[in-house]
């Protein structure tokens, strides 16, 4: 007598008589039935190459210690990575708060069943549009690129155009998400830098902006770190011309400087990451839509919004959502833009992130993060060699960083720092050959005066 076939210790529903059950009630005979559909040059043809099975728990558990022992992350050493995702101090009560169940494990629940949830995204909207000073902001998307990938098509919509242009100082990894998301629709036009300052070149986008324009895009600050101070130039530009402007913006910036509002944009995208949630391998993005309070402008946000209204016997608040019949899961093929599983823990913590800083909090945090930039970039400019910032437009928390004076590779750079307890900053030079062997430095509360003095230190020694 044979021994039944045991069941998998981690896959759920393998047992024989359950897998036998299973099988019977969608009326196939074995798996093998379930795959029949896939062409045989598509599938593997044999079992796949894996090691055996961990015998237990602790097995298991000890082998994905081993493996997570290899990271270095930022937790463990100074880190001087940004680049789009930053570590900056998460106050222990966002954590607190987003871990409760009714937010950590809700999901898509309505009106009366997440009504506290709804009250938190509403509060996050109007936190942060206090802080945008825009009338309306969506709930969060995936992340800042597709944020910015749907404010293209938005601007391309309102304005019956084709044609979007954006700075050549995008992150190489949003320009990519921006050709994947949106080429489908509109052309998308890049804008040159002007040498030396890394601003956008005004004149090569006053050559670009052509009738059939929707927007223009630029980041304040940018990818380089870099401030752009013609903002309102930039604008006028584009109305000019009939276009929108969608300008991008890391919120933790406007504790100390004026909001894309101040000079003109019509709709501004974001990342609410600095806004009280970790820094995640794979996790912890999510961008933000805002724009201006129009019902044809409100329609076009990809995302939700909630509302808040008083109840029929006058005694409480009600939120919801507002803009449901938008969404693509009603409009299904009609809908204007995709709207999944939003990233709505992230917006909750945000929330809870703005509602203790305050507009003091903001502010005293943007002035100690400039401080500390600037800190970090003296120490490293009178290195031999070294030029911080290398471009001289003003930054905010991120900068560039030449080495080629040094005769040494950012990539020799970086290992040597990585051997001295430190993570080094984001290598530029193969995105922007331009300026060489330069790496983007990012500089936080987080660092302390000892982190920089022993970056400063450790540069000095290994490009000596």
């Amino acid at each position: 007598m044979t021994a039944p076939d045991p069941a998998h210790p981690y896959m759920p529903n393998s047992a024989p008589a359950v897998r036998a059950e299973m099988l019977a009630a969608v009326g196939a005979a074995d798996a093998e039935e379930l795959y029949r559909d896939i062409p045989a040059h598509l599938r593997l043809g044999r079992p796949l190459d894996l090691p055996e099975a961990l015998p237990s728990e602790l097995a298991l558990r000890r082998h994905v210690t081993s493996l997570l022992d290899r990271n270095l992350s930022s937790e463990d050493a100074p880190s001087f990575l940004g680049g789009g995702c930053w570590h900056h101090y998460v106050p222990v009560v966002c954590d607190e708060i987003v871990g409760r169940g009714e937010f950590l494990t809700a999901y898509g629940g309505l009106w009366y069943s997440d009504h506290g949830k709804n009250q938190a995204y509403f509060e996050f909207q109007s936190l942060l549009g206090e802080l945008l000073d825009m009338d309306a902001v969506g709930l969060t998307t995936y992340d800042w690129s597709a944020a910015t990938s749907s404010a293209l098509l938005m601007a391309s919509r309102l304005t019956g155009r084709g044609r979007v242009l954006v700075p050549r100082t995008l992150s190489p990894d949003k320009g990519a998400q921006l050709q994947n998301f949106a080429r489908s629709a509109v052309e998308i036009v890049e804008v040159g830098m002007e040498t030396g300052t890394g601003l956008l070149d005004l004149a090569d986008l006053r050559s670009k902006l052509t009738a059939d324009t929707a927007c223009v895009y630029f980041e304040n600050p940018g990818f380089l770190g870099i401030l752009e101070t013609r903002g309102a130039e930039i604008v006028g530009l584009a109305h000019d011309r009939g276009a929108l402007c969608v300008v991008g913006v890391d919120p933790i910036s406007l504790g100390v400087l004026a909001p894309p509002s101040a000079y003109g944009a019509d709709i501004v995208t974001g990342e609410v990451q600095p806004l009280g949630v970790h820094m995640q391998y794979g996790g912890g993005l999510g961008g933000f839509v805002a724009t201006r309070h129009d019902p044809g402008w409100l329609a076009e946000i990809p995302s939700l919004l909630t509302s808040i209204i008083r109840t029929e016997d006058g005694t409480g608040l009600g939120y919801g959502w507002a803009n449901w019949v938008e969404t693509s899961w009603v409009k299904r093929e009609e809908s204007r833009d995709f709207t999944g599983t939003t990233t709505g823990l992230w917006t909750i913590a945000a929330a809870v992130y703005l509602s203790l800083m305050g507009p003091q909090g903001m502010r005293e945090l943007g002035e100690t993060i400039v401080a500390k930039a600037a800190y970090a970039a003296r120490l490293l400019d009178a290195i031999a060699g070294v030029r911080a910032p290398a471009l001289t437009a003003p930054v905010f928390k991120e900068f560039v960083v030449d080495f080629t004076g040094t005769g040494t590779t950012v990539a020799e750079v970086n290992e040597a720092l990585l051997e001295r307890g430190l993570i080094g900053g984001w290598d530029l030079s193969e995105d922007f050959p331009e300026l060489g062997e330069s790496a983007l430095f990012c500089v936080t509360e987080m660092h302390t005066q000892d982190d920089l003095d022993r970056l400063a230190a450790a540069v000095a020694e290994v490009t000596r």
